[in-house]
């Protein structure tokens, strides 16, 4: 593409709007993952007995572990849930932008 198009392109609103909405999406995400690690690491730091205990009466598993198990997967789900709107709504608005640059170009 040409430096034109390009030049189209960043005049387009919809791009900033794409920038806004993707940008806010993946701080939210940094956010969340940020927190919920921190908040694991401080909890190792200043409560480990509690992590050692037993999930229920008997159980082989801790609370550690489970919690450990839990943010694994929860973040493996996030990672999901980015990917998903990344190739569903971003990629349609980036689209529709290059479209609506190249048809000026006409």
């Amino acid at each position: 593409m040409s430096s034109v198009i390009y030049e189209r392109l960043r005049r387009n609103p919809k791009f900033d709007e794409l920038v806004q909405k993707r940008g806010s999406f993946a701080w939210t995400l940094s956010a969340i993952v940020l927190i919920l690690f921190y908040g694991f690491f401080m909890l190792i730091a200043f409560n480990p007995k509690m992590l050692g205990q037993p999930i229920a009466e008997g159980s082989m598993w801790a609370i550690g572990y489970t919690i450990e198990l839990v943010l694994f997967v929860f973040f493996w789900l996030l990672t999901v849930v980015y990917v998903r709107r990344a190739n569903g709504e971003f990629d349609d608005l980036t689209a529709e932008i290059i479209k609506e640059a190249q048809k000026e170009t006409k």
